[in-house]
């Protein structure tokens, strides 16, 4: 007696199918005709199908004689169908909402399955990817989807596939080479602008060819096989949907933490280089001294990376369209809100450089005296802060967002450095003295500081208003991709720069060890000269003080004389 279950696509004999007999209403052996398989598939597997579940027919025969086990199409023939049930593997509650979303993102879902083609449809509609209206060209099976990518030959065919890959939504009867097929297909296809991304996710022995091939791979963690794990980049340990949108929301989010971080750094690169050549080329000195810009450049790198590239993701993430892969690292927009905000820096650091003396009523011009700070290069210094501790509240948001304090008490680190800042800043004006080139300031002189770096944020309100469009396309940073050509030349520029800068560096050794040499046999000179002179006036001394004892008389032969 043999008993075994099988999937239920073929339970008729006549269709090749491995079942010729069924049990009747009475319990007696049937033989299973053609009108009676047409009932059974427009009755029960269609119906089960259509409810999303799994047909599987559960047979069995008499076995008289020795079977062949390793023959399994000749051991499973002439079988009688006992019963057809319906398993249903269930949507996990979160799956349709999570698809919302990555559809909310610009991230079109494709099912690849080995179900038939009713039960695919019945699951793709109840996860969210097909809807109602979508039917026709949304959705083929593995076979029809063959031929329509494939020439007479066999061969693929990129034109033919392009015309049937951007409405396909499910693959149902899918072979896992047809799963390769069309990841490949897509990442190679020309008909968008940009190159399409295409991320898998597999869990058996046959997807790590699709795993590899894809853009990202993702293995199921749990029920992922080791060959699926290791061809792929990243594994889902919870095996869910879900856990996609986290990683697609976290690469968002390190994104904009990087864009944030380059549109503040550059404003602050921008008008410190300005200032200081415009500065020094006016007055013969630069006005941010050597402490005070090591102190901007701690806020600009250390402070800035920390506060900016700590922001944890959010939902709002997912509401726009995802970049591509040639899109430029600086956009219109962060280029728009770098020179604006420059703008208002420089106009405001050069009226305090050229007039902060008559605004502020101070009794010289000049921002730095030889030997001490002064209260107008305090200011100036001050005022400059100020306004890298605001914009970096404006940096908050690259995308031309308005409300930049949207989330902000979510984000402690971010708070931690603007309160640390403000702190130290304080400390550094009123008690850093000479050391940090500061003079302690009155209320009204730091009203007027804040107040400009308050500015900020009402600037960047103006800012936020003007169109990208201002800015010419063109100007666009890192649009291009190197090709192996520009990028063998740059590295023998960078190279050959760099050996340049190490001959110099020993030049200048060589200068500096001949001047150690000079310096050091002067001054063993100096110590010998100075050496002979000690011992010639030794020498004098003792030969002036023979000569005065020559003439002084023997007192014993006088006392003798007398």
């Amino acid at each position: 007696f043999l008993c075994t279950c099988y999937r239920s696509s073929g339970i008729n004999a006549e269709y090749g199918g491995r079942c010729n007999h069924i049990i009747g209403e009475d319990g007696t052996d049937v033989a299973l005709t053609a009108k009676t398989y047409d009932r059974l598939v427009e009755e029960v597997i269609e119906s089960m199908a259509n409810d999303a579940l799994r047909t599987i027919c559960v047979a069995y025969k008499d076995v008289t004689e020795e079977l062949d086990w390793d023959d399994e199409d000749a051991t499973l023939k002439k079988l009688t169908c006992i019963s057809i049930v319906g398993i249903e593997d269930p949507v996990r509650p979160e799956v349709p909402d999570a698809i919302k979303s990555c559809q909310k993102a610009g991230v079109t879902i494709r099912m690849v399955t080995g179900d038939n083609l009713i039960t695919a449809r019945s699951i793709a509609r109840k996860c969210g990817i097909l809807t109602a209206e979508q039917d026709g060209g949304n959705i083929l099976e593995g076979k029809t989807f063959h031929k329509l990518v494939h020439d007479e030959n066999g061969a693929f065919d990129q034109d033919k596939f392009d015309l049937v890959w951007p409405s396909l939504r499910v693959l149902a009867r899918s072979s896992p080479s047809d799963k390769y097929v069309l990841v490949t297909g897509i990442i190679t296809s020309k008909l968008s602008k940009n190159r399409e991304v295409v991320a898998v996710t597999g869990d058996g022995t046959n997807d790590a060819p699709a795993l590899k091939a894809a853009d990202v791979g993702f293995a199921m963690g749990i029920a992922g096989t080791d060959v699926a794990k290791n061809a792929s980049d990243i594994i889902l340990t919870d095996d869910n949907f879900t856990s996609i949108v986290k990683a697609c929301m976290w690469g968002r989010n390190v994104y904009d933490s990087i864009s944030k971080f380059l549109q503040f750094q550059l404003t602050v690169n921008v008008v410190a280089v300005m200032l200081c050549f415009i500065g020094s080329c006016a007055n013969g000195a630069s006005p941010l001294r050597a402490v005070p810009m090591l102190w901007v450049n701690l806020i600009m790198d250390t402070f800035a990376s920390l506060a900016l590239a700590t922001e944890p993701p959010t939902a709002d993430l997912l509401n726009r369209k995802p970049y591509g892969r040639t899109k430029p690292l600086i956009s219109r927009t962060m280029l728009k809100n770098i020179i604006g905000h420059s703008i208002y820096q420089m106009i405001v650091m050069l009226v305090i450089l050229f007039y902060g003396d008559k605004l502020f009523e101070l009794d010289i011009k000049s921002y730095e005296e030889k030997d001490k700070p002064t209260v107008h290069g305090t200011i100036l210094f001050n005022a400059f802060v100020w306004m890298q501790i605001f914009n970096e509240i404006n940096s908050r948001k690259c995308h031309g967002e308005r409300n930049v304090f949207k989330g902000i008490f979510n984000n402690y680190i971010f708070l931690g450095v603007i309160l640390g800042t403000t702190c130290a800043q304080v400390i550094l004006i009123q008690f850093g003295g000479y050391a940090f080139s500061t003079t302690g300031l009155n209320w009204y002189q730091w009203l007027i500081c804040v107040a400009i770096g308050a500015g900020e944020l009402i600037w960047g309100q103006l800012v936020a208003t003007v169109p990208k469009t201002i800015i010419p396309s063109g100007m666009r940073l890192g649009t291009q991709p190197f090709t192996q050509e520009e990028a063998t030349q740059a590295r023998m520029l960078w190279m050959r720069s760099l050996k340049r800068v190490q001959h110099q560096i020993r030049v200048a050794n060589a200068f500096k060890r001949a001047g150690h040499e000079r310096h050091r046999r002067l001054s063993l000179l100096a110590e010998d000269g100075e050496g002979r002179k000690l011992s010639l006036n030794k020498r004098q001394s003792k030969s002036s003080m023979n000569k005065s004892n020559d003439h002084i008389p023997d007192t014993k032969e006088a006392d003798s004389d007398v």
